[in-house]
C-alpha cells in the first residue's frame, strides 16, 4: 500500500481507502454485520488506514460496524463520517448548529469513540455554504475535543470552491472519474494552494467503470442504480456519475478496446484518478472481501503511456463531456 498526505489534517492515508455505503451487503439488502466486518478487516489487513462512513448509511449500522471492526483490529485507522442528510426535508433551514451538534454526538456513540477524526457535512444544500454559523459550530466541537477535523462532501465544484473559504475546512470529498473531469479543471489547483485533502468518492461511477455491466444488467429495486438514474431521490450525479446508462456503456466499450489485457477495467479507472497528484485518496466501496482485494490490486498498475492518456481523454471529450461536464 502507498500513502499520501490528507491535506491540513496531517494524516497519512492509504491511496486506496474504503467507502462503506454498501459495506453490509448490496444496496437494498438487509445489513449483514458478519459481512461488513469481513470487508473492513480485509481492508485493514491489506494496509487500508482510512475508512469513510456516514450516519445515514444503513441507518447508522455502517458507523457501528466500522467502529467495532477498527477497535477489534487494534490498527491505527482514521475514521471519517458525515452528517446532515438525516434532515428532512433536506433544506438549508433544517441545518442548525443544535441539530448538527446532535448528529455528531449520535455518531460518537455509534462509532464508539470520544473523538471523530474527520466529520464531514454530507452534501448539504448550496445555501448552507453561505452560513458561517454552521462552520463555526464545528470549530466549537473541535475545541471541545469531539472532532479533530471538519470536511465537506460536495455535489458541485462551485460548492467546493465556496467551502474552502472557511479556514477550518480541511478536506473535500468529491466525485472525480474518467467520466467526471471538471473538478480537476476548476477546483484541484485551488485546493492544493490551501492544502486541502481531496477524497474521491464513487470512483468507478457506481460500478459502470468496472466494465462488468451490460445492456441486460438488472439492478434490485432498492439499488440507487435502479431508482435514482433521473435524480428522483437525490442528486443524479451520485448514480453512474450522472452519465446516462446507455451512453456510459458505449464509452466503457471504447475503454475496454484500449486496454484489452487489463481485467478488471476498474484498475484502469482507479489509476487514472491516482495519476492526479492533488488527490489524497480514493474510497471505492465493496460488497465482498474479494472486491476489497481487487481494488487494492489496482496499485500494481504500471502507469499509462502518453498515447493511452490521449485516448482516454478522447473517449471523455467525444462521448461523455457533452452530456455532463457543466452539470457538476
Amino acid at each position: 500500500m502507498k500513502y499520501r498526505r490528507l491535506g491540513k489534517t496531517g494524516f497519512e492515508v492509504s491511496e486506496i481507502s474504503l467507502g462503506t455505503w454498501q459495506v453490509g451487503g448490496r444496496w437494498g439488502s438487509k445489513f449483514d454485520y458478519t459481512l461488513a466486518e469481513s470487508i473492513i478487516r480485509e481492508a485493514i489487513d491489506n494496509g487500508v488506514n482510512f475508512i469513510d462512513t456516514a450516519d445515514v448509511y444503513s441507518d447508522g449500522e455502517s458507523e457501528k460496524a466500522v467502529g467495532r471492526a477498527v477497535r477489534e483490529s487494534g490498527a491505527a485507522v482514521r475514521i471519517a463520517t458525515k452528517c446532515g442528510r438525516q434532515i428532512n426535508p433536506h433544506i438549508s433551514k433544517g441545518y442548525t448548529p443544535e441539530v448538527l451538534r446532535g448528529y455528531v454526538e449520535d455518531s460518537l456513540k455509534r462509532v464508539g469513540t470520544d473523538c471523530i477524526d474527520l466529520i464531514q457535512l454530507h452534501c448539504p444544500p448550496t445555501d448552507v455554504y453561505y452560513r458561517p454559523e454552521i462552520f463555526g459550530e464545528f470549530e466549537k466541537l473541535k475545541e471541545e475535543g469531539k472532532i479533530l477535523n471538519l470536511g465537506v462532501s460536495v455535489e458541485k465544484v462551485e460548492e467546493a470552491i465556496k467551502a474552502i473559504e472557511y479556514d477550518n475546512v480541511t478536506t473535500v470529498q468529491i466525485i472525480y472519474t474518467i467520466f467526471r473531469q471538471r473538478p480537476r479543471e476548476r477546483f484541484f489547483g485551488m485546493a492544493a494552494e490551501k492544502n486541502i485533502g481531496l477524497i474521491i468518492r464513487v470512483p468507478l461511477a457506481s460500478g459502470l467503470l468496472s466494465g462488468k455491466f451490460g445492456p441486460d444488467t438488472r439492478f434490485a429495486p432498492g439499488d440507487h442504480r435502479f431508482f435514482n438514474r433521473s435524480g428522483m431521490f437525490f442528486d443524479k450525479g451520485e448514480t453512474f456519475s450522472g452519465v446516462p446508462y446507455d451512453a456510459g456503456l458505449r464509452a466503457v466499450s471504447r475503454l475496454k478496446e484500449l486496454f484489452p489485457a487489463i481485467t478488471p477495467l476498474a484498475h484502469v479507472a482507479l489509476n487514472w484518478i491516482l495519476m492526479t497528484g492533488e488527490v489524497s485518496c480514493i474510497i471505492p466501496g465493496a460488497s465482498s472481501p474479494g472486491q476489497v482485494r481487487s481494488n487494492i490490486e489496482a496499485l500494481v498498475f504500471h502507469g499509462f503511456t502518453e498515447e493511452q492518456k490521449r485516448a482516454i481523454q478522447a473517449v471523455y471529450e467525444e462521448d461523455i463531456k457533452p452530456l455532463v461536464h457543466q452539470l457538476w
